[in-house]
């Protein structure tokens, strides 16, 4: 059980410090086309009406989370199964 906390927790805090640096990393290499968003800004209304739509990093960690879990007790399960065949 303590390997299981070590390895979740560290996956944890690997997986959210990648996705930190990835969103870095996107956001200083993100060049906006300002003359296409002008063009396309004619026909819009002036009022702006703001929708979130909530944030995905939550359902994301979950997943990743799950997937950790299932990942740390396949190799386990695998053994078992192999031990019993012998």
């Amino acid at each position: 059980m303590k390997n299981y906390i070590i390895f979740t927790t560290s996956f944890i805090l690997l997986f959210s410090l990648f996705q930190i640096l990835s969103g870095l990393f996107l956001t200083f290499t993100y060049t906006p086309g300002i003359e296409e968003a002008w063009n396309m800004s004619a026909g819009l209304p002036e009022e702006a009406v703001i929708i979130s739509g909530g944030s995905s990093f939550l359902r994301t960690l979950i997943f990743g989370f799950l997937a950790a879990t299932i990942a740390y007790f396949i190799p386990k399960k695998m053994t078992k199964n192999t031990n019993r065949i012998n």
